[in-house]
């Protein structure tokens, strides 16, 4: 895109769409009208009362001028929209218009009345501080022409009228116009915030995206990668002298790997927990205990009440919040014992995650290793809570185990139907 067209696109954008409205068609027509129509009347009063002498050819000629100069420059100078600076050749032709009907003015004042249509014109194109000294000087000339013609006493009507209809008619056009600047002001406001809008929901849009697949990736691929460090580095120092254990640990890791993989694959297509394709949450969650019981830990699933079709945004986040939980039991509680508690009530459903282990300060992490924080767990158990609409709380202290709530309210969903607010959460 050229430059001259950038500036075009912002010209376009600074005034709008481009389209004149009803209104803005209404206004210069209703002065086309009453100019054709003043000019014709006073043409004809010129020929029934005014004409006679040398001066009627230049008269007629002037009407013909007079009249031929408005037609064209509706053409060849048009007016420019409101709010917009008149172009040179408007201006040269305003003024051509008005030294013309001056001109005729002098040799005619039948056609005293055709100013009206210049006063509107005027007033129409030009800014106010020039707006304004034109009416001032085409009313001072409308009345100097009435009372040159006025027979008689002087009538009072021929000196007040004219400037009274000329200072209702300015002060309406000049009030129009400052509101149709404000108008247009705001509009150009209204488009810059909706503009700001959009990019910054789209930039909260990729830093929640961002922050889903993070949580996405802790919860599955490395999760599993950290299970199965930790199950190869205990093969390795039980391979020579137990190595049916060891074995045992091996095979062990090989299964994670084998689910690593249906979750990267289900990963990769569409984010959801593999165990939730074809088996609800309670069976995922009984599936889980199963899996993550052991040598050393013995993990329980019980469940209060029954789930119904739970939204598939809220059996992913319970799941994840359940694994995310007993992995952190398994690498840092030292616990012999874990019940995952899956409760349903009407409009809730919470997940509880218990242990036996050695507990900590809830108000502090837990750490992995001497002066290092365990990093991602909480803060994404916490994040996908919140992300479904629920709460999450720990309950825990040293030597007394630790526990891991989860509540997320929810409105059971009939089979086959789409929960809409999946189109909610990021």
């Amino acid at each position: 895109m050229g430059h001259t067209e950038r500036q075009r696109k912002r010209q376009r954008e600074r005034r709008g769409t481009g389209h004149i409205g009803p209104d803005e068609r209404l206004l210069p027509a209703v002065v086309h009208g009453a100019f054709f129509l003043l000019l014709g009347s006073s043409f004809v009063r010129f020929l029934t009362r005014d004409q006679g002498g040398a001066r009627t050819s230049w008269v007629l000629a002037l009407y013909a001028l007079f009249c031929l100069l408005y037609v064209l420059g509706q053409f060849l100078a048009p007016a420019p929209r409101p709010g917009s600076a008149p172009s040179p050749r408007h201006l040269a032709w305003l003024g051509w218009v008005f030294a013309v009907w001056t001109v005729l003015l002098a040799l005619a004042p039948s056609a005293t009345w055709c100013a009206m249509p210049l006063l509107f014109a005027g007033l129409y194109a030009l800014p106010a501080r020039f707006a304004v000294p034109l009416a001032a000087v085409l009313t001072a000339l409308v009345v100097a022409s009435e009372i040159r013609v006025a027979d008689g006493a002087l009538n009072p009507n021929m000196i007040v009228a004219p400037p009274a209809l000329a200072a209702v008619a300015t002060a309406v056009l000049v009030r129009s116009q400052r509101q149709a600047a404000r108008q247009r002001v705001l509009i150009d406001d209204l488009v810059r915030t909706r503009r700001d809008l959009a990019a910054t929901e789209r930039r909260a849009g990729v830093l929640a995206e961002r922050q889903r697949l993070a949580t996405e990736i802790h919860d599955t691929v490395a999760q599993g990668l950290s299970s199965q460090q930790m199950l190869l580095q205990a093969a390795e120092r039980l391979w020579r002298t137990d190595p049916e254990a060891a074995h045992a640990h091996v095979l062990k890791a090989a299964e994670i790997t084998s689910r690593g993989l249906a979750e990267a694959r289900r990963f990769v297509h569409d984010l959801a927990p593999a165990d939730l394709v074809e088996d609800s949450l309670p069976a995922a969650l009984r599936a889980l205990a199963e899996r993550e019981s052991g040598p050393g830990l013995t993990v329980e699933f019980r469940l209060d009440g029954d789930p119904g079709a739970l939204p598939e945004r809220t059996s992913a986040a319970l799941l994840r919040i359940g694994q995310g939980a007993l992995a952190n039991v398994r690498e840092h509680a030292a616990a012999t014992r874990a019940a995952l508690t899956l409760t349903c009530l009407d409009d809730q459903i919470s997940l509880d995650v218990a242990d036996n282990g050695r507990g900590f300060v809830a108000s502090s992490p837990p750490v992995s290793a001497p002066g290092r924080a365990r990093g991602h767990g909480l803060p994404a158990m916490r994040i996908r809570a919140r992300q479904s609409g629920g709460t999450l709380s720990v309950e825990s202290a040293p030597g007394e185990g630790t526990v891991v709530s989860v509540a997320v309210p929810f409105v059971p969903v009939g089979p086959g139907v789409r929960d809409s607010r999946e189109e909610l959460v990021p």
